[in-house]
């Protein structure tokens, strides 16, 4: 097991959470992630989170990521939950090299929320 991913799975047991995320305080917890992402289909300083649950990994097209993100998608990574709640725990120890500044999400529940936020339907 990779050492970010044994990380993720103690932090998971140690801290009591819900079984689910909850979108809803995904949606707090992303007010960290909106200086530079949005969840509209538009790009910031960082690419479009809009969709990003299933996704391929640097597959935005109208943005130009850092090489370090493009050689860790290689081979087809998609964002599913367990990847992205490993990225979101320290996205420079997972891909050395990344643009992204954000030092990563400590609480596992916060983690689990903001991925339940990012996987719910647009609001209306």
């Amino acid at each position: 097991m990779k050492p970010l991913a044994a990380l993720a799975a103690l932090l998971c047991l140690a801290t009591p959470a819900r079984a689910d995320g909850d979108a809803a305080a995904g949606a707090v917890v992303f007010r960290k992630c909106q200086a530079c992402h949005s969840t509209e289909p538009v790009n910031r300083v960082g690419p479009t989170l809009a969709g990003i649950v299933g996704r391929r990994v640097a597959s935005v097209a109208d943005y130009t990521y850092s090489p370090a993100m493009a050689a860790f998608a290689e081979g087809g990574k998609v964002w599913d939950e367990a990847l992205l709640a490993e990225y979101l725990l320290s996205p420079k120890a997972m891909v050395p090299g990344t643009r992204m500044t954000f030092a990563g999400l400590r609480k596992a529940q916060d983690i689990a929320d903001l991925i339940a936020f990012l996987k719910a339907p647009p609001a209306p």
